[in-house]
């Protein structure tokens, strides 16, 4: 998707996306055989630099391929922060420490689209939408050399072999699907969409294939033999693309559906994030304790939100404000999710199997949020075609609930007892 801004133009989310989302695995693995805390080093900098060429771009042209890089380096900076947070904490202190997850991501949902609004709307020096990539350049300048100094100097293990034929196949194949996905959620029609998910899919089965029969597997065997990551991997996939998909809908229908502009619509969905922050910190000290109960509560008020929100949208469709109480209550079922899957999914996991799973679930998280995102925008866009921003976004909701319900279905996949029983 495209912004306009003072007849310039602002690129959407779709080229660092498909960067981002079919090189992470890959990331995972440079960062076993170079070491985690070297890869997070250049992937900053690769970010920054990107944003920086994102700033100076002068055609289209320009700027689609400098996000693509940027998208590139955080596909190596991303999967190195669950690798150093394991070497630098004891497992028994794990629930606690991605208990922070969700309080984090919060906070970047709360200051990133706020942030970008009131700049974009300020326009300081005239900069219009290029300020919004200098400020990824600020602050890679001041985290960089902070970075540099606290980071574990967790060194990697050179006997690690990469496959370059997998590699190839991996990236090949999700940066198809993830196209596909990403061009039905821009609403194309015709066959390009459906056809590079399919060619995605196949290359991806090739790619596992190879896995099977390489002396150097890009995705560590045991790693599914690990019960809590397979489980969490699970209900992780569904979940995040219920997320994305209410994320998603909220933002066309305030945008397109209210008019509203980007700092009014971050404005309005910023009890998301309050109730991310408030759950995720009430819920850290309780992850250990209920288990999967945890991740079945926030499911529930999450959709409990939701139907709210629903209920709003058909009755009250006029009172915007009225919004504001069932998005706090989808932030809390989301807060107290966010922590617990993550906790779950990587607690048993051992030091060597570390880079891997962390790339594992950060590319599954992309290809949910991908899947999610493009289901419910094309719900969103079929119906307002014919019908109004109301209807469009009650049906994106039914589409997120059935979404919810499916993850609620798949919670017996996950462990009983508590996340600390998988810790040892």
């Amino acid at each position: 998707m495209t912004y306009t801004h003072r007849n310039r133009f602002l690129p959407g989310s779709a080229p660092p996306a498909l960067a981002l989302g079919s090189v992470l695995v890959l990331g995972a693995r440079l960062g076993d055989k170079y070491g985690p805390r070297r890869l997070f080093l250049v992937g900053l900098a690769g970010f920054a630099l990107a944003s920086l060429a994102c700033a100076l771009s002068v055609a289209p042209a320009m700027i689609v391929i400098a996000r693509v890089v940027q998208g590139t380096f955080g596909a190596l900076l991303i999967p190195q922060g669950f690798s150093l947070l394991l070497r630098a904490f004891p497992r028994a202190e794990l629930g606690r420490v991605f208990g922070l997850f969700g309080p984090l991501m919060a906070v970047s949902s709360i200051s990133g689209p706020v942030l970008a609004g009131f700049l974009l709307w300020l326009d300081p020096f005239g900069l219009g939408w290029r300020a919004v990539f200098l400020i990824n350049v600020a602050l890679g300048v001041v985290l960089y050399p902070l970075s540099a100094r606290v980071l574990p100097r967790a060194g990697g293990d050179r006997s690690v072999r990469l496959d370059p034929v997998a590699a190839m196949l991996l990236i090949t194949g999700l940066a198809a699907a993830l196209g596909g996905l990403i061009m039905a959620g821009q609403h194309e029609h015709g066959w390009p969409p459906a056809a590079a998910i399919v060619a995605g899919l196949a290359v991806t089965i090739l790619f596992a294939a190879r896995q099977r029969r390489s002396p150097a597997p890009f995705l560590t065997p045991s790693l599914f033999r690990v019960r809590s990551f397979v489980a969490g991997l699970a209900v992780g996939l569904v979940f995040f693309a219920a997320v994305a998909g209410l994320l998603y809908a909220t933002s066309l229908y305030l945008q397109f559906g209210r008019g509203l502009g980007p700092l009014p619509t971050a404005g309005l969905m910023a009890p998301l994030s309050i109730g991310i922050i408030a759950a995720s910190f009430s819920a850290r000290g309780l992850v250990e304790r209920l288990g999967r109960r945890m991740v079945a509560l926030g499911l529930v008020v999450m959709g409990a939100g939701t139907l709210g929100y629903l209920t709003v949208i058909l009755l009250a469709p006029g009172a915007t404000w009225a919004l504001l109480l069932p998005l706090l209550g989808c932030g809390l079922g989301m807060g107290a999710c966010f922590g617990s899957v993550f906790a779950v999914a990587l607690g048993n996991v051992r030091p060597d199997q570390v880079g891997s799973a962390s790339g594992t679930l950060n590319a599954v998280q992309q290809i949910a949020s991908a899947a999610g995102a493009a289901l419910i925008s094309a719900v969103y866009l079929t119906v307002a075609a014919t019908r109004t921003g109301r209807d469009a976004v009650a049906a994106s909701l039914v589409v997120v609930l059935v979404i919810t319900a499916l993850s609620v279905a798949a919670l017996p996949l996950l462990p009983r007892r508590a996340a600390a029983d998988t810790y040892h």
